[in-house]
């Protein structure tokens, strides 16, 4: 019982908040004088864990996924490629090395490396993992270690995920009582991770916009999966608003010849795919793909006899959510896109 109720950590705190609540650019991008990064270090939780998690605590290392990429489970909250993977595309990097698998392959050191940890969050979640003040000790420590020295450094990008998993342990603990002050401390705390992570030689860091935790499927279950709840989107649009304050303040500050700062719209992108799905071919925009049988299982979840206790749809290239929270390879696809088409991307070159 114990185990089973450690493969859920990862998605719990999400849960929680949410029950209580192209081409033409990358022409450009390519034309562009701008210099493209040749590392990638990451920060943050499972929209950008590539394999750090350890197996004891998520679903992520059991089928069905990786079942699109890379064929078999692999750590990665998805069925396929996540946020990491695309960022890394984009950079025409190889995407980076998990931290915990860093011995193992120190080949790919030269890549970057990605430290996000499924479940974690900018203070302490439920997950107990490596939060982002620890990821960055982590970093810190292997440039000591000399792993990366300082022209690495120049010349490399990070990419700080920040998708609401410390809003779901202070909601369960404090519901929704003092939560605009929170949301300001996780914006704050979020700032100073950045400088941080600037002050140790990363020149360009891109952090992500909260995506519209109302349209993850628990939020749109109660209408049928079709439509997102306006209310919880509050919460979204507080936390971005003070974000964006806060960047424009850090690139203001900081800022020499190019804002060293960038905001990755993930709001605006999550919602204009899934205003318009059929751009993207997406055909289930809000009805994830990959469930349990029952309340009482997940995505991946077997019994005591291996047997599954999930369901997976038919075609998870035409599902915008894999399962209860995170994407599909096709929809974080399409995110990336949109990114690109918005010119987010553009701005972390330099």
């Amino acid at each position: 019982m114990m185990n089973s109720h450690k493969q859920f950590f990862p998605l719990l705190s999400l849960f929680l908040v949410l029950y209580l609540l192209g081409q033409r650019v990358v022409l450009q991008a390519e034309a562009h004088p701008r210099h493209r990064p040749t590392k990638l270090f990451v920060f943050g939780d499972s929209y950008a864990d590539t394999g750090n998690i350890q197996k004891s605590f998520s679903n992520s290392w059991k089928d069905p996924y990786g079942v699109t990429f890379p064929g078999k489970p692999a750590g990665r909250f998805s069925d396929g490629r996540v946020l990491t993977d695309y960022i890394a595309k984009y950079l025409r990097v190889k995407s980076p090395i998990p931290y915990r698998l860093r011995k193992l392959m120190p080949q790919h050191l030269k890549y970057g490396m990605n430290f996000a940890f499924g479940g974690t969050g900018v203070f302490n979640t439920f997950v107990p993992l490596p939060n982002m003040t620890t990821q960055i000790d982590f970093l810190e420590q292997l440039i000591k270690d000399k792993v990366y020295n300082s022209l690495d450094l120049t010349n490399s990008v990070a990419l700080v995920s920040v998708a609401g998993n410390d809003y779901g342990r202070y909601m369960l603990t404090n519901g929704s009582q003092g939560l605009p002050s929170f949301v300001a401390s996780v914006v704050n705390q979020t700032a100073n991770n950045l400088i941080r992570i600037k002050g140790l030689g990363v020149k360009k860091i891109a952090v992500g916009a909260l995506q519209p935790l109302g349209c993850l499927p628990p939020q749109t279950a109660t209408t049928s999966f079709q439509r997102c709840n306006a209310t919880s989107n509050a919460l979204v649009l507080l936390h971005n608003s003070l974000l964006n304050q806060a960047v424009t303040k850090l690139n203001q500050e900081i800022t020499k010849e190019r804002s060293s700062f960038v905001i990755l719209n993930l709001f605006d992108s999550f919602m204009s795919v899934l205003n318009n799905p059929s751009t993207h071919n997406i055909r289930n925009k809000l009805t994830p793909c990959c469930v349990g049988v029952s309340t009482n299982y997940s995505c991946g979840s077997v019994d005591k006899n291996n047997v599954k206790k999930y369901r997976v749809c038919d075609d998870p290239k035409s599902a915008f959510f894999w399962d209860l929270v995170h994407p599909t390879q096709a929809g974080w696809h399409a995110v990336y896109n949109k990114l690109r088409t918005m010119n987010d991307l553009q701005h972390i070159l330099y």
